[in-house]
């Protein structure tokens, strides 16, 4: 029996610490947890620092600073060190699809038996994907849809869960919130306390996650999709 250096990512430390407790606990693997993360921008660092250090990283989607997609995006060669299983919330096939396209081996519901976590750890450290209870990936229809023009194709990604609700980071959605009160770049920093320029690029990347080029777009959006 081999250990399993374990990275774990996930910004409830109520689950971190039972997780743990599992993992230490198990009669079939011998873990070592390697490194611990509350949010995106952590988890990077720990992977990057310890990539000689981790076979395994348990990753949660939603967590603040970076989230679990953006995470696994900015992984360069250290992804291919490491096997990465997704423990979320989200059941969506289209955020699934989206986990596996950017380099996730497995993917479980957070309501998951340890037993299933168990067995999709086998499974994806003996090089297999492994797909959890509940979890489904987008049928073929889904997948391919007929050509549309580019305001059809806008409208409809506006309309996609994933875009409108995950992938907004919970600093992007306070920012945002801000935003929709007519706060200025100043009022927003010192609610936040944060610089004017990170709100300046927090209010970028909002912009460009929510395909609108203005300020007024932002607000148009939040009260037709109640994003906040």
């Amino acid at each position: 029996m081999y250990t399993i250096r374990t990275i774990i990512a996930d910004d409830h430390r109520i689950f971190v610490e039972g997780l743990q407790q599992l993992l230490l606990a198990s009669k079939e693997f011998r873990f070592k947890i390697s490194g611990i993360a509350y949010d995106g921008h952590q988890a990077l660092r720990q992977i990057k620092h310890r990539k000689a250090e981790a076979d395994l990283l348990l990753l949660d989607l939603k967590m603040p600073g970076q989230d679990g997609l953006e995470v696994l995006k900015s992984l360069g060669v250290e992804k291919q060190q490491l096997k990465i299983i997704i423990l979320s919330g989200y059941n969506d096939p289209r955020v699934v699809l989206e986990a596996f396209k950017a380099g996730a081996d497995g993917y479980l519901l957070k309501r998951s038996s340890v037993e299933e976590l168990f067995t999709a750890i086998r499974e994806v450290l003996e090089g297999n994907r492994f797909l959890g209870e509940g979890v489904e990936l987008p049928r073929p229809e889904e997948s391919h849809h007929p050509a549309k023009t580019e305001e059809t194709h806008r409208t409809s990604s506006l309309e996609d869960k994933f875009i409108l609700k995950y992938n907004l980071t919970k600093r992007e959605k306070e920012v945002l919130q801000l935003i929709t009160k007519a706060k200025s770049n100043r009022e927003i920093a010192r609610l936040l306390f944060i610089s004017e320029q990170t709100v300046g690029v927090h209010r970028k990347n909002l912009m460009r996650k929510l395909g609108v080029s203005n300020t007024a777009g932002l607000i148009k959006l939040v009260v037709e999709h109640s994003l906040i």
